[in-house]
């Protein structure tokens, strides 16, 4: 019978001395060329001190099977257990010493103790993570009566000078060259609590990736391309001479992490897996103090911060150790007695592979009292959102996009309406990126396939719904009333702008090696003949002020995603600016067209009734926006 687990031991094992960023540069060797963006990196992310298994010669002392295992026993001395108790093993790491076996089994090897189920997980910081969340449901199923979780690095014999010679560095491998540290963290799960003292139940995890979605962003290897990785070249040496066995990450997308982190943090609340004024620990892994605000800033912004003074990090004193991060923390929380009886924890690991998130929720409880609190209650699917509101009007608390909603968010002096659609706005726009990402044409883009005459194609099917869209914007301006003028002069001047946007369409078509002719006697795809259908027949209706959800769409895609297909585009096929200047032109054009939207919103035109409108149009429109760029493939 499925039961409870709880974490009844913590151990870490950092290997050697505590290293300020000079004694670090001199295990590691640094040249001057390198100087001052070592300053910057450490500047940045705020480590002062961190360890590494390596001597002052910069030689390595320790295998990662060795951190692990000190780690392992040192949880196992916490709880006063012999490892001959333990029934399973559950490791994570970015990177074993050896190819193959499995990290856990080497682990084993050099722990000892019985014969026990084995589990290594692979991946980067969330690796730890996802073999904590296997370990309990073997615990919670009954298959063992106690399992031990070990996340372990050594980094640094990577990082050393010597493997940064030859090919010139580039800054997403020396970001994490003075970033990354050694260290291992271990907790023992038992189903049930530590007898007579305190344990962390463990209530809930929640593991997902995005890869489906996301392109790599931190890697080591090469490329995912036939020929490009490292096993490819005619010796290992042709591929570290090309720089192909360094850690990279993709700082400039770390962001996107971060939105995909929130969105799950807020189905997280919407499900009822925790309530943010209910949490009384943060534990959650980032490589820099820097990315710290721009979490802060997200939670702030969508009305779910937790009050800072409840988040604990060790990044400063530990360094970034990965896998072992998560566990290095908590084993210092632990220890230093943070936790009380009854306290929430929430544990959050981001992981920049490609994309991954882990959640844990634990709850503090004590067996000598005899008493224990409820586990949370999951809420079922499409309940009350439990989001913190100042009014009324609930946002349905639905995902936020890789790319932030170009609406942003609610300004502290907005009303209940306007605050109430921006925020469902930013829930659509989540919606609808997602959609798009996934037509095969926008895949194409994003990931550097596309063709030329993808190009065309796209083009010629744009072109058939742009040159209506002076045409249904004006017939809106005609039915707004005297009392929404503002909204009615905003239409008129917003309908002389697009009429010329199918002309810029048709220029970049034949500047592209299309003819006129074709283009213009193009004819819509099934999804243009929807989008252009609705858009007439609302735009035909009294006072159509939903049409703003429909220019957030419209406009949004242009200010959001359109600059980069062109950026992209431009590279992958060698255009010239006379051939994407429509993209171009939309990408920075409709920066404007935001600021007025933005502006329009808070004119006070929205009332409960309208605001619903707004929403509901801008959900239409995506899904059929969406239906016509896949259908320009069909």
């Amino acid at each position: 019978m499925a039961g409870n687990v709880y974490l009844t031991g913590f151990g870490a094992y950092l290997p050697g001395e505590p290293l300020d960023s000079e004694q670090m540069a001199r295990r590691l060797g640094a040249g001057e060329r390198g100087a001052a963006l070592r300053a910057r990196v450490l500047a940045a992310n705020g480590i002062r001190t961190r360890h590494y298994a390596l001597d002052e010669r910069g030689e390595v002392t320790m295998l990662n099977e060795e951190l692990a295992a000190e780690a392992v026993r040192d949880a196992l001395k916490d709880r006063d257990l012999p490892v001959e108790s333990v029934g399973m093993l559950a490791a994570g790491t970015t990177q074993g010493d050896l190819l193959v076996p499995g990290f856990a089994s080497m682990v084993h090897g050099r722990l000892g103790g019985p014969a026990m189920e084995l589990l290594s997980a692979g991946g980067v910081c969330a690796s730890s993570m996802t073999a904590l969340a296997a370990a309990a449901r073997a615990v919670r199923l009954g298959e063992h009566d106690a399992a031990v979780v070990v996340g372990s690095e050594l980094v640094s014999r990577s990082l050393r000078q010597s493997r940064y010679e030859g090919a010139r560095s580039t800054f997403d491998a020396e970001f994490l060259r003075w970033t990354l540290s050694d260290g291992a963290g271990a907790v023992v799960l038992e189903g049930a609590p530590r007898p007579g003292g305190l344990s962390l139940r463990l209530d809930w995890t929640h593991v997902v990736s995005y890869a489906n979605e996301r392109q790599v962003c931190m890697s080591a290897g090469g490329e995912p391309v036939v020929g490009q990785t490292w096993q490819d070249g005619a010796d290992l040496g042709e591929a570290v001479d090309r720089g192909l066995i360094r850690l990279r990450q993709d700082v400039k997308n770390l962001p996107a992490l971060f939105q995909l982190g929130l969105r799950e943090f807020m189905a997280l609340v919407r499900a009822g897996r925790f309530r943010t004024d209910e949490i009384e620990h943060v534990l959650c892994h980032y490589s820099a103090e820097h990315f710290r605000g721009e979490i802060f800033d997200l939670l702030r912004g969508a009305d779910l911060m937790i009050d800072e003074q409840r988040w604990f990090t060790n990044l400063h004193s530990r360094g970034n150790t990965g896998a072992a991060s998560i566990f290095v923390m908590l084993e210092e929380a632990w220890r230093t007695g943070r936790f009380k009886p009854g306290d929430r924890t929430l544990l959050i690991v981001p992981e920049s592979g490609r994309y991954s998130l882990a959640f844990a929720h634990l709850t503090c409880v004590d067996s000598g009292t005899g008493a224990e609190p409820a586990p949370p209650v999951r809420r079922v699917p499409h309940a009350e959102p439990v989001l913190p509101a100042r009014t009324g009007f609930e946002p349905t608390a639905a995902p936020v996009a890789a790319t932030p909603s170009p609406l942003g968010q609610p300004l502290p002096e907005d009303g209940d309406e306007v605050r109430w659609t921006v925020l469902e706005l930013a829930r659509v726009w989540g919606d609808f990126e997602r959609q798009v990402r996934a037509v095969p044409l926008v895949r194409r883009i994003d990931t550097g396939t596309a063709t030329l005459a993808d190009y065309r194609r796209l083009l010629l099917h744009l072109r058939q719904q742009v040159v209506e869209g002076g045409r249904w914007i004006s017939r809106a301006a005609s039915n707004f009333s005297v009392e929404l003028f503002a909204l009615r002069s905003a239409a008129i001047k917003h309908a002389a702008e697009e009429h010329r946007d199918y002309q810029l369409l048709e220029r970049d078509f034949v500047a592209a090696g299309g003819e006129l002719a074709e283009i213009q006697g193009g004819r819509k795809n099934i999804g243009s003949e929807a989008l252009s259908a609705y858009m007439f027949h609302q735009a035909s209706q009294p006072d159509p002020v939903d049409l703003l959800g429909a220019m957030f769409i419209i406009e949004g895609l242009g200010t959001a995603l359109a600059l980069g297909w062109a950026d992209s585009l431009r590279e992958q096929l060698a255009l010239r600016e006379d051939q994407v200047r429509f993209l171009a032109y939309h990408g920075e054009a409709d920066d404007g067209h935001f600021a007025e939207l933005a502006h329009l919103l808070r004119e006070g035109v929205l009332d409960a009734a309208r605001a619903a409108r707004v929403v509901r149009t801008a959900e239409v429109v995506a899904r059929l926006y969406a239906l016509q760029l896949a259908e320009v493939d069909a």
